[in-house]
C-alpha cells in the first residue's frame, strides 16, 4: 500500500470523525484465564501468529492484530501472572480466576483529525474475578501487591522515559 492508497482508505474515516467525534472512540478489550496449576495466565488472542496492522478505525482490514489490543493483552497477562505469584507467595489459594482489561481510544488523535484529541489510550480499566475462600483483608492485600508488582501496570501508571530512534539500514 502506498500513501495515496492509504489516504483513500482513511479519508472517509477522517471525514466521519470530523462530523461525528464520538465515532472515533473505540473501547478495546483483552481477557485471560489464570492457570489452575502454575503461576501463569492464558491470554486469549484468538490467533496463532501475531501479525499487527492498522485497526479498522484507522482503515485496517481487521485481519491483523491491533497493537492496542496487544497492549491490553500484555497487561492482562502480566497482571494475571503477578496475581498468581503474589497469591502463591502469600499462601492464598486461588482456585480459578479471570482477568480483563479494556481501554478507550479516540482515533481522531491517531489520524491527525483533531490535534487536541489524545494519541493513545485515555483510560484503561483492569479487573479481576477470583474463586477463593480468602478473607477480605487478604484479598485486599492481594490486589494491592498485584498492582504494585505488575510491570506492565506500573509501566502504564508511571510513564517510563521513552526514546525513539530511526536508523538507516546497512
Amino acid at each position: 500500500m502506498d500513501a495515496t492508497a492509504l489516504r483513500a482508505l482513511q479519508s472517509p474515516l477522517k471525514e466521519r470523525y470530523r462530523g461525528d467525534p464520538g465515532a472515533a472512540t473505540v473501547t478495546l478489550k483483552a481477557q485471560g484465564t489464570l492457570d489452575e496449576t502454575a503461576i501463569a495466565c492464558k491470554v486469549e488472542t484468538g490467533r496463532a501468529l501475531a501479525i499487527a496492522g492498522l485497526h479498522p478505525a484507522t482503515g485496517g482490514s481487521g485481519a491483523e492484530l491491533c497493537s492496542g489490543d496487544m497492549l491490553l493483552e500484555a497487561l492482562v497477562a502480566c497482571a494475571g501472572v503477578t496475581l498468581k505469584a503474589v497469591a502463591t507467595a502469600l499462601g492464598i489459594e486461588v482456585r480459578s480466576g479471570r482477568v480483563s482489561a479494556e481501554g478507550d481510544l479516540d482515533f481522531r488523535g491517531t489520524l491527525g483529525v483533531d490535534k487536541a484529541a489524545p494519541v493513545g489510550f485515555r483510560a484503561i480499566r483492569l479487573a479481576f474475578e477470583v474463586d477463593t475462600d480468602a478473607p477480605q483483608d487478604q484479598i485486599d492485600t492481594l490486589l494491592k501487591l498485584t498492582e504494585r508488582y505488575c510491570v506492565v501496570f506500573q509501566s502504564l501508571n508511571h510513564r517510563p522515559e521513552l526514546g525513539v530512534e530511526l536508523r538507516r539500514a546497512g
